[in-house]
């Protein structure tokens, strides 16, 4: 019969030892370093102001036409509002959207020939 082994340090064989409890990771929103799933906190993506720009070079009614073309669900109304708050104040909210969508209202207003930019939401005009 092979000896009885008693009292020997944890850990020593297979199977052995104590594995400490993972901490929580603090500002993560993890369990822990080991966690690799999506933070628990759905943040919603920052949104951002599409800016309409005056300029010098195009016409109203081409504004128009553009903004009616690129901003999903604008209206008539609303497109001749814009157009007018930018030729009037020098600049106009178009739409808020996520960042993403903001910067593809951005590079479409542009690539029409319009001046335009974004800024996230809440910023100063």
């Amino acid at each position: 019969r092979p000896p009885r082994v008693t009292g020997g340090p944890a850990g020593t064989g297979p199977g052995g030892g104590v594995i400490d409890r993972p901490t929580t990771l603090p500002g993560t929103g993890r369990d822990s370093e080991f966690d690799l799933s999506p933070s628990k906190k759905k943040q919603k993506p920052k949104h951002y102001k599409v800016l309409l720009h005056n300029d010098d070079v195009n016409r109203r009614e081409y504004v128009v036409q553009v903004l009616l073309k690129v901003v999903d669900g604008m209206s008539m109304d609303d497109a001749i509002q814009v157009m007018s708050e930018a030729h009037q104040y020098g600049k106009a909210v178009c739409i808020v959207a996520p960042q993403p969508d903001a910067e593809d209202y951005c590079e479409q207003l542009r690539s029409h020939g319009l001046i335009a930019s974004i800024q996230p939401q809440g910023g100063k005009n």
